[in-house]
């Protein structure tokens, strides 16, 4: 898959095209993508997505932004294993955000990407003030030679798949709901990074994962897998929270302790599998007191794969 931060000026060559954030890459946007690809092979152009670095809301409310399901690094290869041809990433900024619905048509689908056929979900705004919709889409489209078809939203049990819906599942620690929305488990991917090395002192050795975002998706203690050590995923339990007993920092880490995994890992790109919430963070007086805690976590995951086996 080609990337391309921002959009040319001018397109050399045609393609059929996508647009949304598509944080999370869900079953609903596997859905679109599977259907832009297949408009690609008849067509014999290019599939292509069109995705906004920050995401809008982002920039539009600070401090109502949504929790992140996946990093832009995440999303970049969540796409690519949809079989995209080409991701342009628009940097969205002031100068965007004012781009009027006409200009966002002319300058950005027109001639920046060369558009012959596209595909939007049914709910697709776009614009200053949200004012281009589908009608104005497939109106443009008459007039300068390009096709619009609208995506229908994917429900799943009469539940409307989105990225809401799976923080929603996450939130209440609903990982088997998560996984279904998402056609996965829900991953957290990052690099190893040195941390304070408390936990190998209370004989619970941590890969300390770094979070790309302040404000992860879900927190607590989790029964986890990991992709990225040996070939196959390896078991463990992680804290995804504040550490409230070791530090009043506030800023959110991700620790994995691996069963029975004594090699060191730094700077190691790890894949973190989410697949059940154990219970919430807590602080505990003591650290003996958190140290048995942590055992009982570490057994309740054990027994978790002792019945569910990677």
């Amino acid at each position: 898959m080609q990337v391309f931060r921002g959009i040319p000026d001018r397109s050399e060559h045609g393609c059929v095209l996508t647009i949304g954030n598509f944080d999370g890459v869900h079953r609903g946007h596997q859905a679109l993508l599977a259907r832009l690809s297949a408009k690609s092979r008849s067509t014999g152009l290019p599939s292509a997505v069109l995705t906004f670095e920050p995401h809008p809301r982002e920039y539009f409310a600070h401090d109502n932004r949504p929790r992140r399901l996946t990093s832009l690094r995440e999303k970049i290869q969540l796409l690519a294993s949809q079989g995209v041809d080409r991701l342009y990433i628009a940097p969205f900024n002031a100068r965007f955000a004012a781009l009027s619905a006409e200009a966002f048509v002319e300058d950005i689908l027109i001639h920046g990407l060369g558009v012959r056929h596209l595909m939007i979900g049914d709910d697709f705004c776009f614009g200053a003030g949200r004012k281009g919709d589908f009608s104005m889409l497939k109106r443009s489209g008459d007039e300068a030679g390009f096709t619009v078809e609208a995506m229908p939203t994917l429900e799943q049990n009469g539940e409307r798949v989105s990225s809401s819906a799976v923080r929603a599942a996450l939130a209440e620690g609903d990982m088997a709901h998560a996984a279904r929305l998402l056609g996965r488990p829900y991953s957290i991917s990052g690099r190893v990074m040195h941390g304070d090395k408390i936990g190998r002192t209370i004989g619970f050795p941590t890969a300390n994962i770094q979070l790309k975002h302040r404000c992860p998706p879900l927190m607590g203690i989790y029964t986890v897998s990991v992709e990225g050590l040996a070939k196959e995923p390896w078991p463990g339990v992680a804290s995804v929270g504040v550490r409230p007993t070791i530090n009043d920092a506030g800023r959110p880490s991700l620790e994995v302790h691996l069963f029975d995994w004594d090699t060191e890992c730094y700077d190691a790109h790890l894949r973190v599998n989410f697949l059940a919430w154990q219970r919430d963070e807590e602080r505990y007086d003591t650290l003996e007191a958190l140290t048995a805690q942590i055992a009982r976590d570490a057994e309740q995951a054990r027994a978790y794969f002792a019945q569910n086996p990677l």
